[in-house]
């Protein structure tokens, strides 16, 4: 068996699976495997949304800044980044967003599973020929950026603390609006 008629195999069984709670309703395949995501705490989903939300002011008309599943079948991996950003026109389709129409992908780093972040996905997307992978790491207030994927690898690598402004491609991502993990909000005990 190809590792593509594997890929397919599992990319028909994930359009009909229903993961059980507390996992995410998606599914993302890599290696051969199908692997399930814990759904995302609130302070996740506060920085994935303020990412969204500064990277949409900046965009084209051509491109739009979302939540979405993408994927590379000669590659044999979908993924669901935290925030993508894509050409619209090619989110007019039923399945997953084809990965050549992918600009950024940002993942915000989960405390339970940040070995998925770090290796799994710094394998899996330039293999998928994302042009910019952004990791944002609300544990340590801390972000790298990759880019220039060559050879199944990120040629560039640049590391950033929250406060700093990434210049990613033709955007910006202010991570002043980020908020770090383990911070006490007044109000919310």
């Amino acid at each position: 068996m190809t590792e593509q008629s594997i890929y397919q195999h599992l990319r028909d069984f994930a359009d009909r699976f229903e993961p059980p709670a507390p996992f995410s309703p998606h599914v993302e395949i890599s290696n051969g495997q199908l692997v399930m995501m814990m759904s995302a705490s609130g302070a996740h989903d506060l920085n994935a949304m303020r990412i969204t939300n500064q990277l949409a002011q900046q965009l084209d008309d051509d491109l739009a800044a979302y939540t979405v599943d993408i994927e590379h079948p000669l590659a044999a991996k979908m993924r669901r980044p935290d925030v993508v950003v894509v050409d619209e026109a090619a989110m007019k389709t039923m399945g997953a967003i084809d990965a050549s129409a992918v600009a950024l992908v940002v993942e915000v780093v989960s405390p339970s599973n940040p070995e998925n972040d770090y290796v799994d996905k710094v394998r899996d997307y330039p293999v998928m020929g994302i042009p910019h992978y952004v990791i944002v790491d609300p544990r340590d207030s801390t972000c790298v950026h990759h880019w220039e994927p060559k050879a199944g690898a990120y040629e560039n690598t640049v590391h950033h603390r929250f406060g700093d402004k990434i210049p990613v491609g033709d955007w910006i991502i202010d991570t002043r609006a980020l908020y770090p993990y383990g911070q006490e909000q007044e109000g919310t005990r």
